[in-house]
């Protein structure tokens, strides 16, 4: 739990950056855009080589960050 609260607190949220968006660390680097990265298959290397700010526990931190939005209590279906 320590270790998932460590690497969360890389993810920041503040609105004079990225419009609010949540960035790596204040970088401007959106946690979304480390997530189209990874999604359009690049490695974790390949991205730490692109953006040499960043750091391994980075990206582990926009991947739990993106797990911890995910998780639903419960979902209800919508008719349309």
């Amino acid at each position: 739990m320590q270790l998932h609260q460590s690497l969360l607190s890389r993810i920041t949220i503040d609105p004079e950056i990225c419009h609010g968006k949540p960035v790596i660390r204040g970088l401007r680097y959106p946690a979304e855009t480390i997530l189209d990265l990874l999604s359009s298959g690049m490695t974790n290397i390949q991205i730490l080589s692109d953006y040499p700010d960043l750091e391994q526990d980075d990206i582990r931190a926009v991947l739990l960050y993106a797990a911890e939005l995910s998780r639903v209590k419960s979902i209800e279906r919508v008719n349309a």
